[in-house]
């Protein structure tokens, strides 16, 4: 899973009743453009993340 900044990242929700959660790739902190990636979550908490097979890239040019 490859990202770049500005790329969103969609985390499916895992439990029943979970909503899904979307996160501003803000910064990339592996080699070319490999996780882990530093992400702001709609509500402004930032969290640095090794997304799982739950969670997809969506890319500046086709987000949203």
């Amino acid at each position: 899973m490859q990202a770049t900044e500005g790329d969103h990242l969609l985390v499916h929700g895992r439990v029943v009743g979970r909503q899904d959660r979307v996160a501003e790739v803000v910064e990339v902190l592996g080699q070319k453009g490999n996780p882990p990636f530093r992400v702001r979550f709609e509500d402004g908490h930032e969290a640095l993340v090794s997304p799982g097979p739950d969670s997809v890239v969506q890319h500046r040019d086709t987000a949203r």
